[in-house]
C-alpha cells in the first residue's frame, strides 16, 4: 500500500460515514429475510449507480461489481451478506424493524453498509486501480442465514471467477468497537442440519410393552447419539450435536406412532465434514435397534469450515493499524458461515468487527435485542477499504 493511499481513501470514508449510518438504519428498519431481499438490492443498486458503477444482478436478489482493471494481474473480493433473521425486535430504536417478526439479528445491516461504503470510496480511485492493473469486485450476497447458503449459489454462478483473495468481516459483540478480531486457520465450524424421523406402533401409554415406545426411544436418540458421536470421533474435531426442536405426540396418555427431533451437528475438522453423513445413520440406528422402531436420518450439508489463509490475516492486521484500530485474537466458533464456500475458491479471511459500546453491554446474536454501536460501520468500511488497497503491496512484491 502506498503512503498516500491509506489517509486519502479513510478520508472519502469520513466524508461518506453519515450517510453510510443513514443508509445502515434504513436497512435496518426494513430487514428481509434470505432470498427475499428485493428492496435491500434496490436500494444498493439505486446508490452504486449514482457512484457511475455498474452493478449486476446474480440471481434475483443481490449484486455483483467491478471497479479497477478489466484485465487485472490480481483481483480482490470484498463480500458482504445482505439478509435478515426471523426474529423479533426487542431495542426500541427509533430505527427499529419495520416488519413484525423480522430483524438484522446478527449485525448484516452493518456488512451491507460496509461493504457499500468501501465500494464508494474505491470508486474515487477506480483510475488508480486500473494503473496498477488490479481489480476489485464487490458481493453483495443474499441468504447467509440459510443452508447451504447463497454464497454457494454465488460461486456456482461464477462469481468467485479469477479472484484471488476474498476479504468478509462478521459483527462480534464480544468485542470493543475499535477491536478487529483476527485468527489464521479455523475460524467457524462445519454446521449441517440432522433430522432424525422414528416411527413405531403407537398405544396407550398403560400398555408401552404393546407398542414400541417411540417417545422413549426418541428420548434416547437425544442424549445417546450426542454421547455415542462423542466416542466414535477424534474430540480434536471439535463435533457437537444440539437438537433444537422435538415434535412427538399430542396426548399424555397416548403413545405417538410417530416423532421428529431436529437439530444440528458441528465440527471443526473439514475431513470429518466429508464422513459424517453416514456415521450418523450408523449411530442412531444403533441407539434405536433395542426399541424396534423405524429410524429415517435427513443429514443435509450446511457450509464447511471458514479457514483463514495466514497472509489473508496479515494482510486484515496492516489494514487494522492503518485504520486506527486494534487487532486482537479471536478464538474458534463452532458458528456456521457460508462464506467458506468462497474460501474454497480462493485464498481470504473473514475478520471479527468489535460492535460493543466500550464498558456497555455485552449482547449476542440472532437476538432481538442486539445493539451495535454505531462507529462499526466506520471500521468495518475502512476494513474491506484498506484490505483490498493493500492489495497493491502484494503487486508490487510480484513485480
Amino acid at each position: 500500500m502506498t503512503v498516500p493511499l491509506a489517509p486519502a481513501l479513510l478520508g472519502a470514508i469520513d466524508r461518506l460515514l453519515p450517510e453510510l449510518i443513514d443508509f445502515r438504519r434504513d436497512l435496518h428498519a426494513h430487514p428481509e429475510l434470505s432470498w427475499q431481499e428485493h428492496r435491500t438490492t434496490a436500494r444498493l443498486r439505486e446508490r452504486l449507480e449514482l457512484a457511475g458503477l455498474q452493478p449486476r444482478p446474480v440471481g434475483e436478489t443481490g449484486l455483483v461489481v467491478d471497479l479497477g482493471a478489466e484485465e487485472p494481474r490480481r483481483r480482490v473480493a470484498l463480500r458482504g451478506d445482505i439478509d435478515a433473521l426471523p426474529v423479533r425486535e426487542r431495542t426500541g430504536l427509533d430505527w427499529s424493524s419495520t416488519r413484525d417478526g423480522i430483524c438484522h439479528a446478527c449485525g448484516h445491516d452493518v456488512h451491507t453498509a460496509a461493504l457499500l461504503g468501501a465500494g464508494l470510496a474505491l470508486a474515487e480511485v477506480a483510475d488508480e486501480l486500473t494503473a496498477r492493473h488490479l481489480a476489485v469486485r464487490l458481493v453483495f450476497q443474499p441468504a447467509e442465514e440459510v443452508m447451504p447458503g447463497g454464497a454457494l449459489a454465488y460461486v456456482r454462478a461464477g462469481v468467485m471467477s479469477g479472484v484471488d483473495t476474498v476479504y468478509a468481516v462478521h459483527c462480534d459483540p464480544a468485542l470493543d468497537v475499535g477491536e478487529i478480531g483476527l485468527r489464521e486457520g479455523a475460524l467457524t465450524a462445519a454446521a449441517d442440519q440432522v433430522t432424525v424421523t422414528l416411527r413405531g406402533r403407537g398405544g396407550h401409554t398403560s400398555r408401552p410393552f404393546l407398542t414400541e415406545d417411540l417417545t422413549y426411544a426418541l428420548a434416547k436418540v437425544i442424549t445417546d447419539v450426542p454421547a455415542v458421536l462423542s466416542r466414535r470421533v477424534d474430540p480434536r474435531s471439535g463435533l457437537v450435536i444440539v437438537w433444537g426442536r422435538i415434535v412427538s405426540g399430542e396426548a399424555i396418555n397416548v403413545i405417538p406412532s410417530t416423532g421428529v427431533v431436529q437439530g444440528t451437528v458441528r465440527m471443526l475438522d473439514v475431513g470429518l465434514w466429508e464422513e459424517i453423513g453416514p456415521l450418523l445413520h450408523d449411530v442412531v440406528d444403533g441407539v434405536v435397534a433395542p426399541y424396534g422402531v423405524d429410524a429415517t436420518v435427513e443429514h443435509i450439508r450446511g457450509v464447511p469450515p471458514v479457514v483463514n489463509d495466514v497472509a489473508a490475516v496479515a494482510a486484515l492486521g496492516r489494514a487494522t493499524m492503518a485504520a486506527g484500530m486494534r487487532p486482537v485474537p479471536t478464538p474458534h466458533s463452532l458458528g456456521g458461515e457460508d462464506f467458506a464456500w468462497m474460501l474454497h475458491e480462493s485464498q481470504g479471511a473473514l475478520a471479527r468487527l468489535g460492535t460493543r459500546a466500550p464498558g456497555g453491554r455485552v449482547f449476542d446474536l440472532h437476538q432481538g435485542d442486539l445493539v451495535i454501536d454505531e462507529a462499526a460501520v466506520r471500521n468495518g468500511t475502512a476494513l474491506l477499504t484498506l484490505a483490498a488497497a493493500g492489495e497493491w503491496t502484494r503487486l508490487d512484491q510480484d513485480g
